[in-house]
């Protein structure tokens, strides 16, 4: 996990330039997280606090929990990971272990804080693992419904034309990020299945 330390030493400085707050709702993991630069605004009443750093796994953002959730001690946790992994060739059921590996930390450090899990997207970059990420997405979910507190929100449906193929005004140029729109359609998803504003 050392190439993530850079990245990792950002989050910890803007962390200790932010001051502490309570009840924060903390949005953590990968750079879908990390580029969403209107949380503030899209989720004033929820004081989030943007933990994302990019490029990071499902592994890493397990690996990292102690470092960068713990001493926030958040309210509520949404999370997003498991894009990456896949990315790089895990397998589902390999990247359905890395969160069971979270989950654990969730529940051992942090008992009694709720989990929002975002589903993974599927993008125009990672079409080709499209089913992948359904397998993924169908696993994960499978064990947040044993976890008292815990939510499955699907942000993949709301970004799929009626085709089942990605919408391409969702995304950046790259295919795998989303745009302004991808993010308002994310925003509207989980305000509807979270009921966060």
């Amino acid at each position: 996990m050392v190439w993530y330390e850079a990245d990792i030493q950002e989050v910890e400085r803007k962390l200790a330039a932010t001051t502490p707050v309570a009840n924060r709702v903390v949005f953590y993991g990968s750079s879908s997280i990390r580029l969403w630069s209107t949380l503030a605004q899209d989720f004033p009443q929820s004081n989030p606090l943007n933990l994302g750093f990019g490029g990071s796994t499902l592994a890493a953002c397990a690996w990292f929990f102690e470092r960068l959730i713990v001493p926030v001690a958040p309210q509520s946790l949404i999370f997003y990971a498991g894009d990456n992994d896949l990315g790089d060739g895990r397998h589902p059921e390999e990247v359905y272990l890395f969160f069971c590996a979270f989950a654990e930390k969730l529940s051992k450090l942090l008992p009694g804080v709720p989990l929002t899990y975002l589903s993974i997207k599927i993008s125009l970059s990672r079409w080709n693992i499209a089913k992948e990420i359904q397998a993924t997405n169908k696993l994960i979910r499978a064990e947040l419904e044993k976890m008292p507190g815990s939510l499955y929100v699907d942000m993949t449906t709301p970004l799929l034309a009626a085709d089942g193929r990605p919408r391409r005004e969702f995304f950046e140029n790259d295919g795998l990020h989303l745009s302004p729109a991808g993010y308002r359609v994310w925003k509207e998803a989980l305000q509807q299945q979270a009921r966060i504003s």
